[in-house]
């Protein structure tokens, strides 16, 4: 089972730029999209962007309408790792970030938690002046 671990939640103010990484314990990993979901204290989970995986080629990307143009998402198959920046950043943006591994290499049904097989523990984002 692969395992995964995010960083580089932090305190931010509005406007401003975040990195969050999500890394992986194997290779296989890269083998699958993989997503970023979020939950806000209160509110339910939700689906911020996936990656798909770019064995075959250019990986898909997919971003939740709340997210795009302000975030983007990458991976870095040598590191294990997929990326989340995070650009002008909004008080609605605070929440506990989650990382997942998908069932599939590519899904567009990215969106659904169900589709995730593995989870990170999570980092805490907080936008605030």
């Amino acid at each position: 089972q692969v395992q995964l671990v995010e960083s580089g939640g932090d305190l931010v103010q509005p406007g401003g730029s975040l990195r969050l990484s999500c890394a992986a314990s194997d290779f296989t990993a890269n083998d699958y999209a993989i997503g970023w979901f979020r939950r806000a204290p209160g509110k339910e989970r939700e689906a911020v962007s996936a990656i798909s995986t770019n064995r075959g080629g250019a990986a898909n990307t997919y971003y939740a309408d709340s997210v795009k143009g302000r975030f983007s998402i990458s991976r870095d198959n040598a590191e294990k790792t997929v990326y989340l920046q995070m650009n002008v950043l909004k008080p609605s943006d605070t929440a506990v970030y989650y990382c997942a591994k998908s069932q599939y290499g590519d899904n567009v049904y990215w969106y659904r938690p169900d589709k995730y097989d593995s989870w990170g523990q999570g980092t805490q984002v907080t936008v605030s002046s």
